[in-house]
């Protein structure tokens, strides 16, 4: 993808996020990866319902700003998954409700209760609690990079994609099945083999 391109998607999806309630305030961030081998990602501070495209900051491969903007602290965890999967292009993170009460109570979200759970999602990982922004929290999101999904303890949710639409769908999808988990309570998950005829389809 080209920049501007780029910012135009990527200020798109910020505010699909926004207004699905997926994200409040200046909460999560958001990247894309540029066909140079640079990256847009959020800049830290602003509401991603409000963001414009010339907020919008230009990152290298080490995470200096290329054009004088301030990105997220944790553009780090962006470029270590984008490091480690050659055919993600997109990082959605935010702190979506109910993964987010999820992750406080120490909860993996369970996707296997629906077809589609399993189809989009598959398993997914619930990160240890590390300070946001720092290298532990990098490292510890790295591990779990196989993961096109992953929670992280008291702090929100993470999805990769193709693009920045496929990142996005995975974390709606990724919300709604935390969401069924807490209202189904108790409820089981499709058993093994049918779990087995679905991935085997997929």
């Amino acid at each position: 993808m080209n920049e501007p391109d780029g910012r135009i998607e990527l200020v798109r999806v910020c505010k699909m996020l926004y207004d699905r309630k997926l994200t409040v305030s200046a909460g999560g961030n958001v990247s894309v990866r540029l066909e140079d081998g640079t990256f847009l990602i959020t800049p830290s501070g602003k509401n991603k319902g409000l963001l414009s495209e010339d907020e919008v900051v230009r990152i290298d491969k080490d995470g200096r700003s290329l054009d004088g903007g301030k990105p997220s602290i944790e553009r780090f965890f962006h470029l270590a998954l984008y490091e480690c999967n050659p055919s993600v292009n997109a990082v959605v993170h935010c702190h979506p409700l109910y993964c987010t009460a999820l992750a406080v109570r120490g909860e993996k979200v369970n996707c296997s209760l629906t077809p589609e759970g399993i189809i989009l999602l598959g398993e997914v990982p619930m990160v240890g609690y590390r300070t946001p922004g720092s290298p532990e929290l990098v490292e510890a999101v790295r591990k779990e990079c196989a993961h096109m999904a992953m929670t992280m303890a008291r702090h929100g949710a993470l999805t990769q994609g193709g693009d920045l639409i496929e990142a996005y769908n995975r974390m709606e999808e990724l919300e709604f099945q935390a969401g069924l988990q807490i209202l189904a309570a108790g409820a089981d998950g499709l058993p093994d083999a049918e779990i087995r005829k679905i991935t085997d389809g997929a």
